[in-house]
């Protein structure tokens, strides 16, 4: 079973690809891929974002987080003011163990930085209803279950796909792919599932 001080021992060890930030090149969004312990091993929160015909990941299920503004100073600060705003998390009061290699877009041009933050406790999130359906806790056992991989039919802007992804414990919850696959796919890399 991965636990938090393996998970630390991983970050330590790992040196993140941090791509230089071209404004002309496109948005540049920062997340927070958080984990709290649990008896039965780590699991990471996600979020299913509320349904918006202007949003391209409208019902998609990603980390919390969102673009950096000219105000946050840093993408780390990005990645604490959106998950405060989407889940009402204070991630000031977690602490950061570190962050993924960036990763780009391939049909939306987005860079996107990624900070890990381990939490003791959650109490009940208060979801921002108008950019996010739902907050859950998933396994990172149920995440790396071979089972639960493959080629898997999603919609984006509206237009059906084939893309791989991961089929999620929770029964109705759409498949996790895109972006958000691919830096659960380098956390998974990282503690070397």
């Amino acid at each position: 079973m991965i636990t938090r001080e393996y998970l630390e021992q991983s970050l330590a060890r790992h040196v993140p690809e941090q791509l230089d930030v071209h404004p002309q090149v496109g948005t540049h969004a920062a997340v927070a891929l958080i984990v709290r312990e649990t008896p039965s091993g780590l699991q990471l929160l996600f979020i299913e974002r509320a349904m918006n015909e202007n949003d391209p990941w409208s019902g998609n299920i990603s980390f919390p987080g969102g673009k950096v503004e000219n105000g946050d100073g840093d993408p780390r600060a990005t990645a604490e003011r959106e998950t405060w705003e989407e889940v009402g998390i204070d991630l000031k009061k977690a602490r950061c163990l570190g962050r993924l290699s960036d990763i780009t877009g391939v049909r939306i041009a987005v860079h996107v930085s990624c900070f890990i933050y381990q939490v003791e406790a959650a109490g009940p999130m208060r979801l921002m209803k108008e950019e996010v359906q739902d907050a859950f806790w998933v396994s990172l056992s149920d995440l790396t279950d071979p089972t639960r991989h493959g080629e898997k039919s999603v919609h984006f802007a509206g237009q059906p796909m084939i893309r791989p992804g991961i089929t999620l414990p929770q029964p109705g919850k759409p498949v996790l792919w895109g972006l958000t696959y691919l830096l659960v796919r380098d956390f998974i890399t990282l503690l070397k599932l």
